[in-house]
C-alpha cells in the first residue's frame, strides 16, 4: 500500500512540474509576443512620422515652386481665321 502511494504522488509531483513548465513556457512566448507587437508599433510610428515630414516638405516645395501657365488651345473659330488668313 505505501509503494502504491508513492507511485501516486510521483505521478503527481511529475504532473505539477508538467503544469509549471508549461506555465513558464506559455509566460515566456507571451512576453516576447508582446516584446515584438511593441517594437513593431513603435517602430510603424517612427516609420509614419517620417513619411508624414517627408510629405510636408513635398508640399512645401511645391508651393514655393513658380506655376507655369497653361498652354491655350485655339478654339475652332480662331482656327479657322488663321487658315483663312494664311491663305
Amino acid at each position: 500500500m505505501a509503494e502504491n502511494n508513492q507511485n501516486i504522488m510521483e505521478k503527481a509531483q511529475n504532473r505539477f512540474l508538467e503544469t509549471q513548465k508549461k506555465t513558464a513556457e506559455r509566460n515566456k512566448a507571451t512576453a516576447e509576443y508582446l516584446s515584438e507587437a511593441k517594437a513593431t508599433a513603435i517602430k510603424t510610428a517612427k516609420l509614419r512620422q517620417l513619411r508624414l515630414a517627408r510629405d510636408e516638405a513635398d508640399r512645401a516645395a511645391e508651393a514655393l515652386k513658380p506655376v507655369e501657365p497653361k498652354k491655350k488651345r485655339a478654339t475652332r473659330a480662331k482656327a479657322a481665321v488663321t487658315k483663312v488668313a494664311a491663305e
